[in-house]
């Protein structure tokens, strides 16, 4: 079954303000959009963010991204995809899943695909801003 094509939504480190080397590979294939909410709650597992849906006022602040060759779509996304541990073994704890969310971006709604956390976020502490890079810089400063 073809994966619908959709925008993006980011949160961690696909986003173009770490600089990290998925950025490069999500530059190549998609566009940024700008700056957009989802709503969720955003947690800190370490290494690495974890986004929960949530009912909720909190809104989790990422990146919205459309695809640059709609041709490219099943193969671009299929790579985050691996990247985000989604088509991992058999035996391997999934910790992320791909599903569709509401996003706001300019006073608009829009469908996106977003990577939602798939484990336990128990115990860990909570992104009360949900802006990764403003809870980075927050964390430097103290």
């Amino acid at each position: 079954m073809p994966t619908e094509i959709l925008p993006l939504f980011v949160y961690g480190s696909l986003r173009s303000g770490f600089q990290h080397p998925a950025y490069a590979y999500i530059s190549r294939y998609f566009t940024l959009l700008g700056t957009a909410t989802a709503q969720g709650e955003l947690y800190d597992m370490g290494e690495y963010p974890a986004a929960i849906p949530s009912t909720g006022e909190k809104l989790i602040t990422g990146e919205l991204y459309a695809i640059q060759r709609e041709e490219e779509f099943s193969w671009a996304i299929g790579q985050l995809d691996d990247y985000e541990g989604i088509n991992g073994e058999p035996d391997e704890p999934q910790l992320y899943r791909r599903d569709k969310t509401t996003v706001h971006l300019n006073g608009q709604s829009v469908e996106a695909w977003i990577y939602w956390f798939n484990g336990s976020v128990e115990g860990k502490p909570k992104i009360d801003c949900g802006d990764l890079l403003l809870y980075m810089q927050q964390q430097k400063k103290s």
